[in-house]
C-alpha cells in the first residue's frame, strides 16, 4: 500500500497525521511518499504495481489530487482517502461509507461539479464558498502565514460578522432562473454538506443522488446581530429553517455575481478578488 501524503496539511503537521494510519490498518508493506515531491501524480500512480494507494491530508489535499489526477477510468487500483487534515469535511460528509478509516475515492468522483474562477475551471468535492466563508479562509491563510497556531475559523467568523465582513448584492441564477438579493453574507454552491471544519451549510444536499444537482445557499438580508445569533445554527444545519434570511436553491447551473470583489474558497483552497463564479455539473469526470 503506498501512502501519498501532504507535509502541508493539518497546520504542517500532516506527514504526523497521516503516521496514525498504521494505528487502523494492519500491512507489512506501507510505503510513504510525499505528495508535493510527485511533479505528476498521473504518471507515478499509473506506474506503480501496488494497486492500492492512498491520499492522506486535508480537503485542499483532496482538491489538488482530483484536479491534478486524469485517470478516474482505471479498473486495476483502489484510490482511497484517509483524512489527515485539520477540517476533513469530506471524511464527515461519508464517515458512514469509511471502512478502516480509509474511503474509496472511485465511488465518488464521477459527475463532480466544476467552478469557473476568472476563466479557469476547477473540480471540487465538497463546495465552493463565496462571502464571508471566502473571507475565513483568506484571513486563516494570512495567521498560517505568521504562525503554526491551530486556526479558529469561527472565531474568524465571528469577527468577520461583527467588523471587517460586509456584506453584498447579489445576483444568483440557478438553471436559467436569475435572482437578486441584498445584503447576502455568503452564497456558496454545495456538492456535500459540510465545509469550514464542520459546517452543515447544506444539510439536504446528497453527493451520490442519482438525478445530481448542487445547493447554493443564500444568507442574506439581515442586520449583523440578527446574522450573528443565527450563525451558529449553521454546524446543526437548523439555519436553513430561517427562511426569512436563507434560501436554498438546488439544480444543474449557478451563477453567482457579487457587486463587489470578495474572496471565494475552493474546498478550502482561496481565491482572492472574485466579483462572480459559475458551476455546472459534468456528467464525467
Amino acid at each position: 500500500m503506498h501512502i501519498l501524503y501532504n507535509p502541508l496539511a493539518n497546520n504542517m503537521h500532516g506527514a504526523q497525521s497521516a503516521a496514525k494510519i498504521k494505528q487502523t490498518i494492519d500491512r507489512d508493506n506501507m510505503t510513504f511518499e510525499d505528495i508535493t515531491q510527485i511533479d505528476d501524480i498521473t504518471d507515478y500512480i499509473l506506474s506503480l504495481d501496488d494497486n492500492e494507494i492512498v491520499i492522506a491530508g486535508g480537503d485542499g489535499t483532496l482538491n489538488r489530487f482530483i484536479n491534478n489526477f486524469e485517470n478516474w477510468d482505471i479498473t486495476d487500483k483502489c484510490i482511497y482517502y484517509y483524512p489527515a487534515g485539520s477540517g476533513n469535511d469530506f471524511m464527515r460528509d461519508v464517515q458512514s461509507a469509511s471502512e478502516n478509516g480509509l474511503i474509496r475515492l472511485n465511488d465518488y468522483v464521477k459527475q463532480l461539479p466544476v467552478v469557473t474562477v476568472k476563466g479557469r475551471e476547477y473540480r471540487f468535492i465538497n463546495g465552493v464558498g463565496y462571502g464571508i466563508d471566502g473571507y475565513c479562509t483568506q484571513a486563516g491563510d494570512e495567521l498560517r502565514a505568521k504562525s503554526d497556531k491551530p486556526i479558529n475559523y469561527t472565531r474568524i467568523a465571528i469577527k468577520g460578522l461583527l467588523y471587517d465582513y460586509h456584506p453584498v448584492n447579489a445576483s444568483v441564477t440557478v438553471d436559467n432562473v436569475t435572482r437578486t438579493y441584498k445584503k447576502v453574507w455568503l452564497a456558496p454552491t454545495m456538492n456535500g454538506r459540510y465545509y469550514g471544519g464542520g459546517m452543515d451549510v447544506a444539510p439536504m444536499q446528497n453527493r451520490l443522488e442519482e438525478n445530481k444537482k448542487v445547493s447554493t445557499v443564500i444568507m442574506y438580508g439581515s442586520g449583523k446581530l440578527k446574522t450573528l445569533r443565527v450563525f451558529p445554527s449553521i454546524f446543526k444545519g437548523e439555519h436553513i429553517e430561517h427562511k426569512e434570511m436563507v434560501d436554498v436553491l438546488r439544480g444543474n447551473s449557478v451563477t453567482v455575481e457579487f457587486d463587489r470583489p470578495c474572496a471565494l474558497q475552493i474546498d478550502g483552497e482561496t481565491i482572492p478578488n472574485v466579483t462572480s463564479y459559475s458551476v455546472k455539473l459534468y456528467n464525467e469526470v
